[in-house]
């Protein structure tokens, strides 16, 4: 009997491979192949695996004959044409459960370091600088934080800010009666109103492309910190970078950013887009490179998530 093939197009943590090649799969991995060499071999496999090296589209999952499953090693599914691939019975799955403790770790740490303007207080010391007054810090407790979209990791990021003494109300337009220790379920006009942070927890969809710009900052009726690990394109920079000049955006933790698609290895700073060189340059501004949900453990738990959704789906 013909062996079932996984094609494995990014790499994964080992426990992925082994606990598919143990429950029967073949698991292929070609590094130097290209989008073109893929196509020409997509149509031996049973299974793909992917981070995000190439958008799994139509083009080439119609050549995907015998294609049963695409396992995402993440949250996001952006990059695959998933409403094509199920029309095609190809199941399609990802691990937020993976990531998503790393996170809303991450938010955390990175909204600590933005009240209390450790980036910039930091970067004084090394310095010689010793400025206490100018450098005093803002508390989360009391405050009221805003969490756009309640998945996997708007409920982690809820969960670590329990300890903070601070309101914490969620907004997500396809869940109701989530309302939990952690959260108070709302509406827009609620946060729009009594919001102090923003944090963003949605996936990228045509919906939600540019769902933050300078008009929706200018709905609250309070200044507004923001927070975004979710996806770049979910903010607009440049009404972001609008908002943070006028003071209406005291500070913001990024980190994702709209122009991810850029070479940043090879990157000249001179040119770079205005509005990220204001960003790179800002002290109430933090920068991470799409880091908040890759953490050691992560990297385990994303691939174990996937292997054990994979043996679930097609358990003998």
């Amino acid at each position: 009997m013909e062996q079932k093939k996984v094609l494995f197009i990014d790499t994964a943590h080992p426990v992925l491979e082994q606990e598919l090649t143990d429950f029967g799969f073949e698991c292929e991995y070609f590094s130097d192949f290209s989008k073109e060499d893929y196509e020409a071999i997509i149509h031996e496999y049973f299974g793909i695996i992917i981070r995000g090296k190439i958008r799994l589209d139509k083009s080439i999952l119609s050549k995907a004959s015998k294609l049963k499953f695409i396992g995402r090693v993440g949250a996001g599914m952006e990059n695959i044409d998933v409403e094509f691939a199920e029309s095609h019975g190809i199941a399609c799955i990802n691990a937020p459960e993976g990531n998503r403790d790393a996170v809303g770790e991450q938010a955390v740490g990175m909204l600590l370091m933005l009240m209390n303007h450790l980036r910039k207080a930091d970067r004084e010391v090394r310095e010689g600088i010793w400025l206490r007054a100018e450098n005093r810090g803002t508390e989360i407790k009391g405050k009221t934080v805003a969490i756009i979209g309640y998945g996997n990791m708007g409920r982690a990021f809820a969960q670590r800010l329990k300890g903070f003494s601070c309101r914490v109300i969620a907004y997500d337009k396809y869940k109701s009666g989530y309302s939990d220790d952690f959260v108070e379920e709302s509406d827009m006009k609620t946060i729009f109103t009594e919001a102090d942070i923003l944090s963003l927890h949605v996936p990228l969809t045509a919906e939600t492309t540019f769902l933050v710009n300078d008009e929706y900052l200018n709905k609250f009726k309070k200044n507004i910190f923001v927070i975004n690990t979710a996806r770049g394109k979910v903010l607009k920079t440049s009404g972001l970078v609008k908002n943070i000049k006028s003071g209406k955006v005291p500070g913001a933790a990024l980190d994702v950013l709209e122009y991810e698609k850029m070479s940043f290895e090879d990157i000249d700073k001179n040119t770079l887009p205005e509005d990220f060189r204001y960003l790179i340059n800002a002290d109430n501004v933090v920068l991470s490179p799409h880091i908040a949900g890759w953490t050691h453990e992560s990297n385990y738990k994303l691939a174990k998530t996937i292997s054990d959704k994979v043996k679930l789906l097609f358990q003998k």
